[in-house]
């Protein structure tokens, strides 16, 4: 439209949107890379994954048309833009009413010069001012219907066009996670073989090969996701941890579940046992499912209620089982088995026995509560009603991981 501002630009057309979002990726890629090697080898992976993913996602325009708002001026139009052939033919400029229609908007306004992978070759012509989305109409003798008409017909097809770069953009930011992932993984793998490490020692725990089909386990994996600041690395040079193999892991929470639900199965037998019979019964169940280092201890106890898998004298996994006692004793048993932990990627397990009545109370209160521990990184999933896997981390370190498997069972 002539006499528009220089800064006008046809909406959603004026970029490519596919270079736009390669641009992004090769973001995404330099933001790894130049990470130095300290920061990638001790770095919580879930932890800077999310920072990633917070830090490139495209928040895509979202268009206010509620609070679209008028104003009017005179401006001088040039006869060829009169849609009568009798202005045309006379040629020169002549003074006419024109509508400035103002929608607001928010997101970046750099957005709207964007193309999307499906777009219209007729968008309008707007410009941006003072946060809105301008377009005129200019009053050829329009009686007021026509010139609603003409607007919303604007308006439409703003949002129309908005819509599909909406949809390109939430593809774009649900491929972040895995981009990031995989750039992450292929930089620490370089890094690991360069400097002749591997990621983690095994600790030697296997499977028995005698073991009840009762508490035969699938292994199952399951990932957090969680929008976090990027995380603050101090730690210098790399040592490689032991960690506990992950199907192991999900092969002793499945025990300690069935074992559970047996005692629920059977309140008369097991309501009546203290904290400590009702370890020593699940240590019972264990043992014969696996096989430990040569001396043939796997699982160790420790006071009344703790089952712990030690390698050279530290925890890899350990297990805390105490009664309900309200919100309070359960985060502090949870800063209990925190506090035994030091190495990356430690696992461990908190189990609860209920004996109130109200049963889906207290697991109301655990979900709820449970994200107040200062220790809190995320909520992973629900593996089975009063089953819960979570996210924390060792004491001052966000960077140590610690796989949390929270277990409540009613016993009243």
């Amino acid at each position: 439209m002539r006499g528009y501002r220089r800064d006008s630009f046809h909406a959603f057309s004026e970029l490519d949107g596919f270079s736009m979002l390669e641009n992004q990726r090769s973001a995404i890629d330099q933001a790894v890379k130049r990470q130095n090697d300290d920061y990638i080898l001790n770095v919580n992976r879930e932890e800077y994954i999310q920072h990633l993913v917070s830090e490139f996602s495209i928040e895509p325009i979202e268009i206010h048309k509620d609070s679209l708002s008028v104003s009017t001026h005179e401006e001088m139009i040039p006869a060829e833009m009169h849609p009568s052939s009798y202005f045309m033919d006379r040629g020169g400029s002549y003074q006419r009413d024109v509508l400035v229609f103002h929608l607001p908007f928010t997101g970046d306004q750099q957005l709207l010069k964007v193309r999307a992978s499906t777009y219209s070759m007729s968008a309008p012509l707007i410009t941006v001012v003072q946060g809105c989305i301008c377009f005129k109409i200019i009053n050829f003798n329009l009686d007021a219907q026509r010139i609603k008409q003409d607007s919303e017909q604007t308006i439409q097809s703003l949002e129309t066009q908005n819509g599909y770069l909406t949809n390109d953009l939430a593809k774009f930011n649900a491929s972040i996670e895995q981009h990031a992932s995989r750039i992450f993984d292929a930089k620490k793998e370089q890094l690991l073989s360069k400097n002749d490490l591997i990621a983690s020692l095994g600790v030697p725990v296997r499977e028995s090969g005698n073991k009840s089909s009762t508490f035969s386990v699938p292994a199952k994996r399951t990932k957090a996701i969680a929008t976090k600041p990027k995380p603050q690395v101090t730690e210098k040079g790399y040592t490689p941890e032991p960690t506990l193999d992950t199907t192991i892991y999900a092969q002793i929470l499945k025990i300690i579940h069935d074992v559970g639900k047996q005692f629920e199965r059977l309140p008369s037998t097991y309501s009546e046992k203290d904290e400590e019979h009702l370890r020593d019964h699940m240590l019972l169940i264990l043992e014969p499912n696996f096989e430990g280092s040569a001396t043939g201890e796997t699982f160790n106890k420790s006071g009344k209620t703790d089952i712990l898998l030690r390698h050279e004298g530290k925890n890899v996994f350990i297990a805390e089982l105490k009664f309900w006692h309200g919100k309070k004793g359960f985060l502090e048993t949870i800063s209990q088995l925190l506090g035994y932990l030091t190495w990356r990627d430690s696992k461990a397990a908190v189990v609860m026995f209920v004996r109130n009545k109200d049963f889906m109370a207290v697991l109301e209160t655990a979900k709820e509560y449970i994200s107040e521990h200062d220790n809190y990184l995320g909520f992973v999933s629900e593996e089975d009603e009063g089953w819960y896997h979570y996210r924390f981390h060792v004491n001052e370190d966000k960077n140590r991981e610690v796989k949390l498997s929270v277990m409540l069972f009613h016993i009243p």
